[in-house]
Formats: C-alpha cells, structure tokens, sequence
C-alpha cells in the first residue's frame, strides 16, 4: 500500500557513509588493501588480531581523512583518539574495532547540494577514522537467509575508512541520494577514495524518522545498514519511510531498530534492536597514543589539495564556455574528467569547447554502447585532437568523422591512418567538382528556372545529387558556392 504522507509527516534523514582511503597498505599494517585477490591472502598477525602484535597508524590515512575535512569545510582536530569499539562477530577477528569516539579527527563541517536547481546546505557532524572488518561469504544462497554456512574472507580487516556522520538535514530520499552522489564526487575529485560502489569502496547507513509538520522533537528512528548503491540509498529510505508512516497512522510506536533493505522485495526487515553508544563499551586504545596534529601539518594538507569538484565545474563553464549540464557531466565522472582535462590542455578555448562536444557526445555514446570506460578508451586524447583538427581543415565533414571515431573506438588507430585506408577525405578541389556541377545543370535545366525565380531551395535537390555522385564526400559548403554561382553565368 502507498501511503501519501506528504500533509502529516515530515521526513528527518542522516546519512553515515563510509568511504574506503586510497592508500596501498593497511590503516595499522603493511597488508595490501588490494580488491580481488585469494581470500585471506592480506593478511598478518596485526589484522587478525594475534596477542601481542601491536598497530602502527598509516600516515598517508591520516593525510586523506584531514583533505576529506578541508573538502567538507570541517575543523581539523589538533588532538584525536583511536578508541576500541567492542562487539562481536565472525569477520571481526580481534572481538573490536579500532574506531574514534569522542573525539574524531574532524568535527563542524558542511556539504553543500543542488536540489531541484537551488542549493541546500547539509551539515556534517564529524569525520572519524576507524578500520574496516572482514566479510562473511555465504554459501548455498545469494544472502545469509538460506545460506548453509558462511565462510570468512579477512582481506578486509583493518583496511582504512573514514566515517562521515551528516546532520539530519536531508528531508527526502531524493536529497539523500542526491548528497551521497556530491560526496562521492568530492571524494574522487581529492583522490582519497576511488568511490568504487559494487566493490564496497563507499557505503552508507541511513538513519530515518518522522514527525508531525510543525514538530521541532526528532522521532524515535530506524538505521538501515550497507546500503551500496545511490539507487539503493532512494529506495531503502522510501521504503522506510512508507514502513513508518503506515505504523503512525495505525497508532503503532515506531522501535529504534537496525533495519536491512531487500532489493527483491523493497521492503525493510529488522536486523537488531539499535545499540546504542555505551553498548560497544568504548575506551581508548592503549596500544595507540594519541593522533597530535602539528597545524602547520594541517595547513600544508589543505594548501596542496587539488581544485575541488564544484570550483572546477564553474571553471570550465567561465574558461570553456561550457553549459551547466555539460561541466557537471564532466565532473560526475572522474575517468572522463582526466581525458577532457589532457585533450583540453595549451588548447585554444574555441577548440576546447568543440573538443567537449566530442568527449561528452560522440566519444562517451560510443564508449556507453561498448561498455568501456574511458580510462580503457583506445583513442588517445593527443588522435581526437587530431581528428577534430581535420574537421577544421576541411579533410572531414562532421558526419565523416563520427563514421572515423567509430573505427578509432575499436581499433585504436589513428584518424590520419583510417581516413587513408578507407579513402574517405572530403573533397575540396573546385575543378574536380565543378565539372560533376556542369554536368548535373546541364541535365535539370528546370531547376535551374526555379533558382533564378528565386527559389533558392530548388538548389537543395542539385546538392544532394553531388554528395550522392561524391558518396557524401563532397565539401558542402564549396558545392553550394558552385552551383549558385554556375547557375548565376547561366
């Protein structure tokens, strides 16, 4: 059943995402964070958890978790603490979680949004570091319902993640979505987190209630755990919310509890009643001082990190003269960003802008249609410079170059070389055309009246004959200037 809350509820959303750091080892030991390799092949006595063995803090995590900060307007911490997280579970080899509580590394931020063309300010509570844990593989099923066994997979264990704990300003599932696609893209754009979804590599947690319009109190709220996807993050808060709104208006209480989404069923299903903070029975960890940031550190962090999405995208639209949508196309997709950004470079701005068109349009539909991403295009961002600088030379037509990128997609070869071998260059020689004009004017004397009674479209029917003759090859502009000017001396 659908239930219209809009003129009774109001939503009130929070979103915990966790962002996995770029960095090549562990956050407390040397192991590869590497994706894809043979379970429990990263691994040491310091991520399973062995007595005695003692972690070491990677400084290259904490370098991206302060950037992350910078990039979400948040007061950097001086003085920060790893605290122990305790519970327990099979892919948690040590019985906690090396996390920050009290006091995080980052606190006060904000991430502005676009909703509908105006622009929504979301807070940012705190940013906090803390260890990923291992992952449980079921077997004999998709899902752990139905599974026969679970095996578990510790590559996972101790891989560095940031936390970034929003306010509960989002008040749609669409504004939800809509932030975690804005942090996803800050994030690429600092390089800190390859926001690789399918992979894990950013997840979030929404927290979800509602109150009467008009209320300031906070309802009693849900947590929806390991939500992967943008259209999953939508879905899930729909669902709940749908879920709470029926109870409310059936005058059940709602029950603060963690809640999993079923894509099959879009439904929420309770996991666990919400722990709360002093379930975990947090206290310092005493293996690990602590983190005390020299501010001269913090500020040398923000003053190297690279322009920002949003700084970037009004960039392109004052230097290039590109529209809104077409920048924001640029900047949702980091791969094709640093394509555009390499055509782009010591190019002229006129020839930037046509240059966009190209990578945004033809060479992205060609790519989308192959299933390839533009870190893995075959055409070379110095081959499509050249293929748009035979446009302007008059080599090609535009439509003989989109035929030409084709071939370039699949083969990798260069414009020059394809144009050889299929002999498709555009012809420009007057004398070659002008005896194919003569020819077909002398054949359709009729059209020629209609032109000179000034029916200059009559003129269209005699274009296309040549283009027809040339198999499109013909300059159209050069064969238009002929014909008039033929039919002129006639």
């Amino acid at each position: 059943m659908s239930v219209n809350n809009d003129s009774i509820f109001e939503v009130v959303i929070g979103l915990e995402v966790h962002a996995q750091l770029k960095t090549k080892t562990k956050l407390f030991c040397g192991c590869s964070t590497a994706f894809g390799s043979l379970p429990n092949s990263h691994t040491c006595p310091v991520c399973l958890g062995m007595p005695g063995a003692l972690p070491v803090l990677n400084k290259q995590a904490v370098t991206m978790a302060i950037q992350a900060g910078h990039a979400l307007n948040c007061d950097i911490q001086t003085e920060s603490v790893f605290a122990r997280k305790n519970y327990f579970y099979p892919d948690l080899p040590k019985g906690y979680q090396i996390s920050q509580f009290d006091k995080p590394i980052c606190l006060n931020g904000h991430l502005d949004i676009t909703v509908n063309g105006e622009t929504k300010t979301i807070g940012v509570t705190r940013i906090h570091m803390e260890e990923d844990a291992g992952k449980l593989l079921h077997q004999g099923a998709d899902a752990i319902a139905g599974a026969t066994h679970s095996l578990v997979d510790l590559n996972r264990a101790c891989v560095p993640l940031i936390e970034i704990v929003s306010e509960p300003d989002l008040r749609s599932a669409e504004e939800a979505r809509i932030y975690m696609e804005t942090l996803k893209i800050t994030l690429e754009h600092l390089g800190v987190c390859d926001g690789n979804l399918e992979e894990g590599s950013l997840r979030a947690d929404a927290n979800i209630s509602l109150r009467k319009k008009g209320d300031t109190k906070l309802g009693t709220r849900t947590e929806i755990k390991n939500l992967n996807s943008f259209k999953s993050v939508e879905r899930a808060i729909l669902a709940e919310v749908e879920r709470q709104t029926e109870s409310l208006l059936a005058g059940k209480p709602i029950v603060q509890q963690t809640r999993h989404f079923d894509d099959a069923t879009q439904k929420t299903r309770v996991l666990r009643s919400k722990e709360n903070a002093h379930d975990y029975r947090y206290f310092s960890d005493p293996d690990l001082l602590p983190l005390v940031l020299d501010k001269a550190f913090i500020t040398s962090i923000k003053e190297a990190m690279p322009e920002l999405p949003m700084d970037r995208k009004k960039r392109f639209m004052t230097q290039f003269g590109l529209s809104d949508a077409d920048s924001m196309t640029l900047i949702s997709d980091i791969d094709m960003l640093h394509y555009f950004e390499t055509v782009v470079q010591n190019q002229p701005s006129d020839l930037a802008k046509e240059l966009s068109k190209w990578v945004i349009g033809d060479l992205n539909a060609l790519l989308k249609q192959r299933y390839v991403a533009f870190a893995d295009c075959k055409v070379s961002p110095s081959h499509l410079q050249e293929l748009v600088n035979l446009i302007q030379q008059g080599t090609l037509s535009g439509k003989m170059a989109k035929t030409v990128l084709q071939d370039m997609v699949d083969t990798g070869k260069t414009p020059k070389d394809l144009v050889a071998q299929s002999g498709l260059a555009q012809i420009s020689d007057s004398s070659q055309l002008q005896s194919i004009v003569d020819s077909l004017l002398d054949a359709n004397l009729d059209v020629i009246e209609k032109v000179k009674a000034g029916k200059t479209n009559a003129a269209d029917f005699l274009m296309g004959q040549v283009m027809k003759q040339t198999k499109g090859q013909a300059k159209p502009d050069l064969v238009r200037q002929l014909l008039l000017e033929s039919i002129a001396k006639r």
